[in-house]
């Protein structure tokens, strides 16, 4: 009887010297996507590139608000509320935030009980996180209307530097967009949770391989990209 063939042990190749190191360190970052679906992998890419657009938006709101000789105003003031005679500065700010950061806590359970192929609660928990969505969009539609009322407009305002109308509308739109898009698709995906697609594998848009809810974690993708981005926009549209 022969004796079993040893194989050689696997040997690990040693990094080329040079430029072709190089390569060879980039070309090795596609072993990360082998296992990554196509829909995962260009959410994050999209994800990146929004990154960009907003990083663009946040840093000539900067270089605008840096480089205006006119006073720039005061958010404190520009941003408050009169409430039961009271003087409250950013109270709606505060109540925004708070509302959007919540929905990541709900959007978070969703996620798991999706992959817990709990039905239910997936779907309950993504109409939660919708309706935080569409109330903070509510509040940003009342801000806006304020602010218009009382005199701010994209070329100028009454209280200082004529940049502060067009950033706000900019930064605070575009972002407000991304929410309201967002809450749309939690709607659509929430009804074909509800309706078992994913369990059924009834054919339409949105729909993935039978028993799977990697659509839930894609939508929550993008839902804590909005949440992070809005921190940056209080942090330096409303606090600064």
């Amino acid at each position: 009887m022969s004796a079993p063939i040893k194989t050689p042990a696997a040997e690990t190749l040693p990094r080329p010297a040079g430029l072709a190191g190089l390569a060879s360190d980039w070309a090795s970052d596609q072993r990360t996507f082998k296992n990554v679906s196509w829909g995962k992998a260009m959410m994050w890419i999209f994800l990146l590139s929004d990154t960009f657009v907003f990083g663009c938006f946040l840093l000539a709101y900067m270089a605008a608000r840096m480089s205006t000789t006119v006073p720039w105003p005061n958010p404190s003031e520009v941003f408050a509320l009169e409430i039961a005679g009271t003087h409250m500065p950013l109270i709606l700010i505060a109540i925004m935030t708070f509302v959007l950061i919540s929905s990541s806590g709900t959007m978070a359970m969703a996620v798991n009980c999706g992959y817990r192929r709990d039905r239910r609660k997936t779907a309950i928990l993504m109409l939660v996180t919708a309706l935080f969505g569409a109330t903070f969009v509510g509040m940003q539609a009342f801000e806006w209307s304020k602010l218009i009322s009382e005199g701010v407009r994209p070329w100028g305002n009454p209280w200082g530097a004529a940049q502060f109308g067009s950033s706000f509308f900019m930064i605070t739109g575009f972002h407000g967009t991304h929410v309201t898009i967002g809450v749309i698709f939690l709607l659509i995906v929430a009804r074909k949770v509800w309706r078992g697609d994913y369990d059924t594998e009834r054919r339409g848009f949105f729909t993935s391989r039978k028993g799977r809810y990697e659509i839930v974690e894609i939508t929550g993708l993008y839902w804590h990209f909005v949440d992070l981005v809005w921190v940056f926009i209080f942090a330096f549209f409303y606090l600064w």
